[in-house]
Formats: C-alpha cells, structure tokens, sequence
C-alpha cells in the first residue's frame, strides 16, 4: 500500500525550474507552476478521457477556447475545469508573474508525458474537424463563487464534484475555525485525499505521523490509509481538499443540510451512517 507524503512549498519533482510535480497517480496528476508575463502554453488541444483543471494561486492566466480561441481571462483565487473533448490552450497575460496548481483527473499517465519530454503517446489531441465540444462547457468560478456549505466550524466551497465533467474531480475550498477537531480517524478505498494549503497551518494525521502544514504545502493520502485532520492554531486555516476521483463533496453537501435543519452539529451515529454510503470507512 502507498503511504501519505508531503510536498513542502516550491518543491516536488522538478521538470524544469518553473515547473513542478507535486503528484503523479493513476487517479491524479498534480503540478505546479509559474509562468512570466506573456509566456505561452501548450498548443490548442483536447483530451478526450480525463479533465484539465486549474487554480490560479497568483496573477493571472487567459485561455483561449473552443474552435475560434475565445478566451476567458481570470485571476488568483480563480477555479478552471476543462471537459474531454474542449479545444483549449493557456498562457499568462500578464503583467506579472503567475502561480498555479494543474489537476489532470484522471491522471492518464501525464507525470511520464512529463518526464519524457513531451515525446510518448498521451491523452492529448489536435483539435478536431468538428470544433469540438461547446467552450460553454467549461466551469470557470471567481473567488467566492461555488456551491457553499456551512458545517459547524467549516466553510466551504465545493468547485467542483461528481455531477461535474466525468466526475473524476473534486476540488473544495475550505476555511477552517481555530480549535476544529476534525473526522474521525477514517480511511478511503478508492478515493485519493489531498491538501493544499493556501493560508495559515493546517494539522494531518496518519499512522504515528503529525504534519503540520504550512502555505505552499501538498499533502497526499492514498487510498487504504488511516487519516483524520485537526487545527489546534490560532488562526483561521484555508485549504484545497482535492479528491480523485469525484463524490465525497456529496457527503459534505448532505452533512451540512442536516447541520442546518438541527441548527447545530448532526449526531455523530447519524454522521457514521450518513459518510458509510460514500468512500469513508471509519479506522
């Protein structure tokens, strides 16, 4: 069985410079990357089995879409998915620097694509004759914006989840109350778990390991791994939960309507039961 490991901020399996792997799994490619002012992406492509998604950490990136390039122009704070089958492309219009995280779902073998120079075969198209998939297909969310949910001391925007795409992403923008406890020690079975932190520390637990994580930090948690979180720190936390594939952002969604109909936190046996119909085994 893999085990949890921790990318700490501005490092990761570098591919150039710029340009790093955070994680590269069957389930889930993660990278991260800054771009100079005007600096381009790839050529207008497609894939056809697996989404690409962007958070932009810093700055700013354009993506041209669709056949005739139409381009969408975003900034830090900023949530991107990318359907199969989507004529698009990126690049950073500047002026400044930008900072952003790359979620391939599933991960198609994208990391080796990397490694190899861009040179073996990859779910990576020209564009086709016919144009392609409606550009109006693809999410684009602004800071803020998302389905939100309020449970206990969490907040939280789901970006993205199973009814999005091919459901093979879920991308959750938390913000966490100082003294939060967290889930109970729990595992996955399909599901791969991850964290970025975007603000604040942010306590994981697995096996006998403490993490505390700091901004910059990637934290990963395979499936069949014992995991629960907690934030003991003074000040509030703000996390990416990222989840491949898609469907426990369901199990929030519906853990937070119940908070709301009880006006307060839902028993914890009614909690078990509810997580139990989705991808959470309790350790």
């Amino acid at each position: 069985m893999d085990k949890p490991f921790v990318v700490g901020p501005g490092e990761g399996e570098a591919i150039r410079e710029a340009f790093h792997i955070k994680a590269g799994r069957p389930e889930i490619v993660v990278t991260e990357s800054r771009y100079a002012p005007g600096e381009q992406g790839p050529d207008p492509h497609i894939h056809r089995h697996h989404v690409d998604a962007f958070w932009i950490l810093a700055g700013r990136l354009a993506f041209p879409l669709g056949p005739r390039g139409d381009e969408l122009e975003t900034g830090a704070g900023s949530f991107v998915l990318v359907p199969p089958e989507v004529v698009h492309t990126f690049h950073n219009p500047g002026p400044a620097e930008s900072r952003f995280l790359n979620f391939h779902a599933p991960g198609m073998g994208f990391d080796r694509y990397l490694r190899s120079g861009f040179r073996i075969p990859y779910d990576q198209h020209d564009p086709p004759a016919d144009g392609g998939r409606s550009a109006s297909e693809v999410i684009l969310l602004a800071p803020g914006e998302g389905r939100l949910l309020t449970l206990g001391p969490l907040e939280a925007c789901v970006k993205a989840g199973r009814q999005d795409a091919i459901g093979s992403l879920t991308v959750v923008e938390a913000v966490i109350a100082p003294g939060t406890a967290g889930p109970i020690l729990h595992r996955h079975r399909k599901t791969v778990e991850s964290f970025y932190l975007l603000d604040g520390t942010f306590t994981l637990h697995f096996d006998d390991r403490q993490i505390d994580a700091t901004p910059g930090s990637y934290v990963l948690i395979p499936p069949g791994n014992d995991h629960t979180s907690s934030h003991p720190h003074g000040e509030p936390a703000r996390i990416l939960n990222v989840m491949a594939p898609a469907g426990l952002e369901q199990y929030l969604e519906e853990a937070a309507a119940l908070s709301a109909e009880s006006e307060g936190p839902p028993d914890p046996q009614v909690l078990a039961q509810l997580a139990s119909r989705y991808d959470f085994v309790a350790a």
